[in-house]
């Protein structure tokens, strides 16, 4: 071989050298960068190269615990939330006990959020947010590796904080078109005050993807406690003065339809791809057959839900109900009595002519699970008053209950060793 010629062989092989290496960094641009946190990694990559590769990414699935076989609740505020000494007592009482699901305030009476969203619409409400935590999510992985079903409650229609920044949605006065509030100093939003709707499933689609395993809907009623003589409802009028008798009830419904069609899919029967979704009611629409003036009706509720929270706190009826002179000292007799009513009106659905089957088909005895009592109020409430409301939601033919404490703080001795 000449010197020419060994030359150009070597001008060749650098020439090919730098097409292979040209070759291997085009190769790899194709390839999905590693992600940096579990949050953000892809369950999968996909290629498409039919006209122009589209690379398509899925965030990865937030996991969750199943829905137990009986929900055995306490309750947790959003400033116990953030407070890590004092929730940890609470997750100690749940791995102590017989306990094995938590409730944990998403939003409050303030309107406020307790956990950072992501969604732009949800931030202020976390921004002007007293009590809370930014370790929510975390917090929520930490509950499931125990395999405590977790349970976030959403204030609805009682929002301050949403109010002042949407007065137009608000609950007004009559008398001057101001926002109305009531005895406590609280605003409402209006049931029917629909872009106030989206905000709420918003919310919950975020909740639920940040591992919450199911929401729970408080406040989904028209108000009350304040001067209903001037109060105007300004995006519920026409459907009010169009149905005089029971216009309240039809306007919650309306929402109660929308909660299902959305958090639902659609899909009643499938829990593995949305969150259990459950709405608390005042106690007495188990024995009511009116809506209380608030808009509330056990039937209307039941088939859009998968559970009903009665609130049936001993010391929230009136003197004189049910003969008693003091409900407050008959916890037992007390929850018995409303909740095995409450089951009565399922059978009467189940057995009447007059019920949907499409209703029929959704309602059943154990989508009703009390709210009890564990705090004083006209009364003292220990291990005794508060085990005879949980063995009378058993005697009532029902497996599951939640306890509330303002204190967050529960009587231990009321309370089965696991």
């Amino acid at each position: 071989m000449t010197a020419n010629n060994t030359q150009q062989g070597k001008v060749l092989a650098i020439t090919l050298g730098i097409v292979a290496l040209v070759l291997v960094v085009v190769a790899l641009s194709f390839i999905p960068a590693a992600s940096v946190t579990s949050e953000t990694k892809p369950e999968f990559t996909e290629i498409e190269t039919a006209t122009e590769e589209v690379v398509v990414e899925e965030k990865a699935k937030t996991a969750h615990v199943p829905l137990p076989e009986a929900v055995k609740a306490i309750y947790m505020t959003a400033c116990v939330v953030g407070t890590k000494d004092f929730r940890q007592d609470l997750v100690d009482l749940i791995d102590e006990t017989e306990l094995n699901s938590l409730i944990i305030d998403i939003k409050d009476f303030s309107g406020t959020i307790s956990f950072p969203p992501q969604d732009p619409t949800l931030r202020t409400a976390w921004g002007a947010a007293e009590c809370g935590t930014s370790d929510m999510r975390e917090f929520i992985a930490e509950l499931h590796s125990k395999g405590i079903y977790v349970i976030g409650r959403i204030t609805v229609f009682q929002d301050p904080f949403y109010t002042k920044q949407h007065p137009e949605l608000a609950v007004q006065r009559a008398s001057d078109g101001a926002t109305w509030k009531d005895h406590k100093g609280l605003s409402f939003i209006d049931v029917s005050a629909k872009p106030y709707w989206e905000y709420v499933k918003t919310l919950a689609n975020e909740s639920y993807e940040i591992g919450f395993d199911e929401l729970n809907f408080d406040y989904v009623r028209f108000p009350s406690d304040g001067n209903m003589k001037d109060i105007h409802f300004p995006h519920s009028n026409s459907i009010l003065v169009a149905n005089p008798a029971d216009g309240k009830q039809i306007a919650l419904e309306t929402f109660f339809a929308f909660l299902d069609a959305e958090l639902r899919a659609g899909q009643p029967a499938d829990t593995s791809i949305r969150p259990m979704i459950s709405a608390d009611l005042f106690g007495m629409t188990t024995t009511n057959t009116d809506d209380l003036n608030i808009g509330q009706v056990q039937e209307r509720a039941l088939p859009h839900f998968d559970f009903i929270g009665p609130m049936v706190y001993p010391s929230h009826y009136p003197n004189g109900f049910n003969g008693w002179s003091n409900p407050n000292n008959y916890p037992y007799e007390l929850i018995h009595f409303v909740m095995s009513e409450g089951v009565q009106r399922i059978d009467d659905m189940l057995t009447s002519s007059t019920t949907p089957a499409d209703v029929k088909a959704k309602v059943h005895k154990q989508q009703l699970r009390p709210w009890i009592q564990d705090f004083d109020y006209g009364g003292d409430y220990g291990p005794k008053e508060v085990r005879a409301q949980i063995q009378a939601t058993y005697d009532a033919g029902l497996t599951s209950w939640m306890i509330w404490a303002p204190s967050n703080r529960y009587t231990r001795g009321a309370l089965l060793d696991k």
